[in-house]
């Protein structure tokens, strides 16, 4: 039985889910599932890589999850990879196609695209942290002539917790992709290390080059710090902070970090914004 949800003008009611469908439901590792939606009204999400989207499960909850795929895809459907913690990512990691969800959104700030556009780009992805920035390698891969040398750095902590494997190998094709699990594993012969012991054989021109960074949160002071030793400014790190959203536009103030709103403000910031802001990082 469908989802009985009204669809609301967003520009008007940001509170109201708009009823979306499954398409897709397709484990990527023990704990992640990406799951692939497309809004029953047939329209496009019409996000901007780096936003996110509230999810509603009906008699069981809402939370906020990052959007995997860049916008403008033909079947007008878009991805979120869901990690199972709690009652709605259970819940989420049941889903079967033809069910219905209720999806708020697009929210949030983004990474701007265009602003990118002519720099070589220096992506640095921890663990999960892949999934947002997904959308954003998935735009720079269906716009390839518009950006200057790719670099991808993703770390993981054990060959079984990499996320979109078909995805990094085809990546690998046209921008420059590098891998990295934390300790030794038989199933692994790569390099070895935290993500940071990737920087030293880096060739970075810092002037012509952006850094875009989202990871766990013990990550960053780490890989801001090797950014700026590449000569990076700040102004040039991107980054994406991880911050448990409700409402999603600003009003309860949960996301709150001194006087920004991750939800609105963010997620993504720049370096320069938010390194004087303590609980930030």
């Amino acid at each position: 039985m469908a989802l009985e949800l009204t669809p609301c003008d967003m520009e008007s009611d940001l509170y109201v889910p708009r009823p979306a469908q499954v398409v897709l439901v397709e484990p990527q590792t023990s704990m992640e599932t990406l799951v692939r939606l497309r809004l029953e009204s047939g329209e496009d999400l019409g996000h901007v890589p780096g936003q996110f989207v509230q999810l509603y499960l009906p008699a069981i909850g809402e939370a906020p999850f990052g959007l995997a795929s860049s916008a403008g895809k033909p079947d007008a459907s878009f991805d979120l990879c869901v990690r199972r913690l709690g009652d709605v990512t259970g819940a989420v990691h049941k889903l079967q196609p033809g069910e219905h969800v209720g999806v708020r959104g697009p929210f949030g700030n983004g990474f701007n695209m265009d602003e990118l556009k002519g720099f070589d780009l220096l992506i640095v992805a921890g663990g999960i942290g892949l999934v947002p920035l997904r959308s954003v390698i998935q735009h720079l891969a269906e716009h390839r002539d518009d950006f200057e040398k790719i670099t991808v750095l993703y770390g993981f902590k054990a060959p079984v917790e990499r996320l979109f494997a078909a995805d990094l190998e085809a990546w690998a094709q046209t921008m420059d992709v590098r891998l990295t699990i934390d300790r030794p594993h038989p199933d692994w012969d790569g390099h070895v290390g935290v993500i940071t012991t990737l920087f030293p054989a880096l060739e970075v021109v810092p002037q012509r080059t952006k850094a875009l960074v989202v990871g766990p949160p013990i990550m960053y002071q780490f890989v801001l710090t090797e950014c700026r030793l590449k000569g990076l400014v700040d102004d040039n790190i991107l980054m994406s902070l991880e911050r448990r959203m409700r409402c999603g536009v600003g009003k309860c103030g949960h996301c709150q970090i001194n006087g920004k709103y991750v939800c609105t403000d963010g997620p993504v910031f720049s370096f320069s914004e938010v390194k004087h802001m303590w609980e930030a990082i």
